[in-house]
């Protein structure tokens, strides 16, 4: 969470000393720093066009005639951090052609350390046709080797799918070109980012591009559907407007403590699309605390009712249920399950939803997929009850099938994915048959893991379309809760249909 420049003001002259200061000090008086934001960070063009006799890059003196140590200090001052770009390339992406990092990586990674950096924004362009990966992971380490921790932003624009490698090479990574202040990009992005949501988590995030909030060419309706969506995507939120020309509206939007609160959740739960038909978009969130967020998007030009259920969410059967609007403030009570609003065009509506208790197993022998979960996952498309994952809609999958087994009860999932059962310490065992759905038709690769709280309980070690099914058995005495856990067996997560077959939970 923080500040950047480049989507107000580019690199006009604007862009400058004063600036950054004011934005810092509005941080703090407007509350924003309370409110989570920390990072005020420059764009392109701070520097000069040409290193200097040792080197090095020279912070342009007409923009910033203290330089960026003193700059650094200042924020630092102010309980903030600080933040600067350069580019993987031989030049940065401005016209001017400002020094990029490509060859220079040590010689700028102990420069920007000895200002007192905080946050690297490493960009893509004039990159020489130099492998990605090659050249993210050079700068990567010679940030390490600084000793200073540094947030790590690669801006390489999903290109090469970062998403896929730069978990360990960076803490977050730009996941589409750049975003434009208009209700067109911003949609857009929006719809290219949300698949990604299985590759996001702590410490490493997807990054959809900087806020355009405040910056005048979207309504307040869309700003907050932008700012929402954001938010439920995990995604970082960098300020892009100058605070210092803010109306009131804008800082009401960028300080919606209760929508911050999602995007800085601890689980790091990026949200998933539940339904998308007409233009009429549902994303749920899994929060720490138990809760949901759902978010109630309305893409068309004509007002809508947008509708989901508590079961699509992970939380079926749990009523009542609390539901809090994230703008409005208003707090409701439902019984019936049913999560709806009438939603303007192009807005978003936003509810934190809390369930009431978790149902408890009965006694016995019980298939699981007739059973209520308290909590799901699934990478690709929904879990499906009784029939393998199929495809994205809900429904759609098929007789459960491993290695020519068919199952007429059980759990479909794509990994990775998560289900989650409350036990209540009533419950003694689960035995399954575990692998890969024949519908896979390419090299599906998993690991199926049983947990008891957070005890492993039966692993399956890596399977693949070849294999057989696996019988797994698990105790689960005095276990609040059950997880069922399928991971990516290291092949990349395409065609990963992974079957719960055959699953009985034996309860007291």
């Amino acid at each position: 969470m923080g500040f950047n420049n480049w989507n107000s003001t580019h690199c006009r002259a604007e862009f400058n000393e004063a600036m950054v200061k004011g934005i810092a000090d509005l941080f703090v008086a407007k509350g924003l720093k309370a409110a989570g934001y920390q990072y005020v960070n420059l764009d392109d063009c701070w520097a000069l066009p040409q290193r200097d006799a040792a080197g090095n890059l020279v912070p342009d003196p007409a923009r910033f005639p203290s330089g960026l140590k003193a700059l650094a200090d200042y924020i630092h001052d102010k309980g903030l951090k600080f933040g600067v770009y350069t580019s993987a390339g031989t030049k940065t992406c401005d016209t001017a052609g400002f020094p990029g990092g490509l060859g220079h990586e040590r010689q700028d990674a102990n420069l920007f350390a000895s200002f007192g950096v905080d946050y690297l924004k490493y960009d893509n362009c004039n990159n020489q046709g130099v492998d990605a990966r090659k050249r993210y992971t050079a700068m990567r380490d010679a940030l390490r080797e600084t000793g200073r921790p540094i947030v790590f932003s690669l801006c390489e624009w999903g290109e090469n799918q970062p998403w896929t490698w730069a978990a360990d090479v960076g803490h977050l990574w730009r996941t589409t070109g750049d975003i434009s202040d208009n209700w067109s990009s911003m949609i857009n992005i929006a719809h290219r980012n949300q698949p990604l949501a299985a590759y996001a988590g702590p410490g490493h995030w997807n990054d959809p591009d900087m806020l355009e909030v405040g910056n005048g060419g979207m309504t307040s309706a869309e700003y907050r559907t932008h700012f929402s969506l954001w938010s439920m995507m995990s995604a970082p939120l960098l300020i892009g407007s100058d605070l210092r020309k803010a109306t009131p509206d804008t800082f009401a939007i960028l300080s919606n403590t209760d929508v911050i609160a999602l995007d800085q959740d601890p689980l790091g739960r990026q949200a998933t699309v539940v339904s998308n038909a007409g233009g009429l978009v549902v994303m749920v969130k899994e929060l720490a605390n138990g809760d949901r967020a759902v978010s109630l998007t309305n893409e068309t030009g004509s007002t809508a009712t947008v509708s989901t259920r508590t079961d699509a969410l992970g939380i079926g059967n749990r009523g009542p249920y609390t539901l809090k609007d994230l703008w409005t403030k208003a707090v409701s009570t439902d019984t019936s399950g049913v999560v709806s609003a009438s939603v303007a065009p192009h807005a978003t509506v936003v509810y934190r939803i809390t369930p009431g208790p978790a149902p408890l197993p009965p006694a016995g022998t019980s298939h699981l997929s007739d059973l209520p979960w308290t909590g799901v996952s699934s990478g690709w498309g929904p879990v499906e009850r009784d029939r393998s994952n199929g495809e994205r809609p809900a429904g759609d999958g098929r007789t459960l099938t491993v290695n020519g087994a068919t199952y007429a009860k059980g759990l479909g999932v794509h990994a990775p994915s998560t289900l989650a059962y409350h036990l209540g310490a009533r419950c003694t065992a689960l035995t399954v048959d575990v692998g890969v759905d024949d519908e896979s038709s390419y090299t599906g690769a998993v690991a199926f893991r049983i947990y008891r709280d957070d005890a492993v309980v039966a692993d399956s070690g890596v399977m693949t379309t070849a294999d057989p099914a696996r019988r797994l058995t698990a105790d689960l005495t005095g276990g609040q809760t059950l997880r069922l856990v399928v991971t990516d067996g290291g092949n990349g997560i395409d065609y990963d249909h992974a079957d719960w077959a055959g699953p009985r939970l034996t309860c007291a």
